[in-house]
């Protein structure tokens, strides 16, 4: 169950609010959705295993991103907040991966990536290549790649993410899997 400061409407209020200048809009709106964004980030780590990143962390770098690349009037709603806000979360897991290569220099830690299809275990190297295959999703079908960044990145469901880009539940699942279609091709290479 929601609660009423995870209401899609109290979201976007607040959004308005910061957007208009309201110094106090921000700070509840990040205190809103603490918890929601902080179960995203400990969901994403559980799926990807043994990272030493923990949730905090991820969500703390996130608004640190977010806070110094945007401004409030970027956010007009919760499609355009979540939608970024799934980019960062992607980026930040996706940068700390490639500091931790090249401290190890070379050096493959051994993770595990719950990719929808199953359960695989894939090393840093394969994360970095899924990130090449969401940049490649990106250029062929932008709507797919949204569609991955909301449902795995950013934690949100079938339903939130067909009312944010509005569509139709069926075509986001279409999306997903034509996506997970995609990026499982991708990721396997020439056969």
């Amino acid at each position: 169950m929601k609660t009423h400061s995870e209401d899609p409407r109290t979201i976007t209020f607040l959004l308005q609010q910061a957007a208009s200048g309201d110094p106090q809009a921000k700070n509840k709106l990040y205190r809103a959705l603490y918890a929601q964004l902080t179960r995203v980030a400990r969901n994403r780590l559980a799926r990807m295993g043994t990272m030493s990143m923990d949730a905090p962390a991820i969500l703390h770098e996130s608004y640190m991103r977010i806070d110094a690349s945007r401004s409030a009037a970027d956010f007009p709603n919760r499609k355009a907040f979540f939608t970024y806000a799934s980019t960062v979360i992607r980026t930040v897991i996706i940068d700390y991966v490639r500091e931790r290569q090249a401290q190890k220099r070379g050096a493959n830690q051994v993770t595990c990536l719950k990719t929808g299809i199953g359960e695989v275990i894939v090393d840093e190297q394969s994360l970095l290549d899924l990130n090449h295959a969401m940049a490649d999703l990106e250029r062929l079908d932008p709507r797919c790649h949204q569609v991955v960044e909301m449902r795995y990145f950013g934690g949100l469901t079938e339903a939130e993410i067909a009312e944010l880009l509005e569509v139709s539940v069926p075509t986001v699942k279409r999306d997903w899997y034509k996506a997970r279609a995609f990026l499982f091709n991708y990721l396997q290479g020439p056969a």
